[in-house]
């Protein structure tokens, strides 16, 4: 795992990438309502990267904001992507693959539960203008399709581990060169 104290040239190359990889994942799924890879590679890249995980992350919703314009729907990705940083965070950064598989992968379906109702008071300007009302019932509306997104987030979050196993030996190699 990369222990340097300070970003390379190397690493920030890897990190465009990694950004780039997250991006057309989400572009290439798009077809599939509330299926993303995004939730998964932003575990792994915590995972390996820790608070350097930030830094793809953030290239990966300024890259959005360009595709689709910088407009209300993209505040909530400020806020929502780092929230499952900082949940990543907080579980064990390397656990056995029997317990890794479930807890990583629950982690990331019930942030995919969640999703809609952090995004809610953006998307329907609870924030802006105080209209909790239509705030609450756009949660109670999405309530299916958040389901459906805990449900991919579930079974695209058992690739965690084999990902995250992959990447260490990837930077492994990179630090070699």
């Amino acid at each position: 795992m990369w222990k340097k104290p300070g970003l390379d040239l190397q690493h920030l190359i890897v990190f465009s990438m990694l950004a780039a990889i997250q991006f057309a994942s989400k572009q290439l799924l798009e077809f599939l309502p509330n299926v993303e890879l995004v939730s998964t590679l932003t575990m792994v890249y915590t995972l390996v990267y820790r608070k350097w995980a930030l830094i793809p992350v953030f290239l990966f919703i300024g890259m959005e904001g360009i595709l689709w314009g910088f407009g209300t729907w993209w505040i909530p990705y400020l806020y929502l992507w780092p929230v499952l940083w900082g949940i990543t965070m907080l579980l064990p950064k390397e656990l056995p693959p029997k317990w890794g598989v479930p807890v990583y992968a629950g982690a990331c379906g019930l942030f995919g539960l969640a999703y809609g109702t952090l995004y809610a008071p953006f998307q329907c300007y609870a924030f802006l203008h105080g209209d909790w009302s239509r705030t609450l019932t756009w949660i109670a509306v999405g309530f299916p399709w958040d389901v459906i997104h805990a449900l991919g987030n579930l079974a695209l979050g058992t690739l965690i581990v084999p990902l995250t196993m992959l990447l260490r030996s990837l930077d492994t190699h990179i630090q070699q060169l």
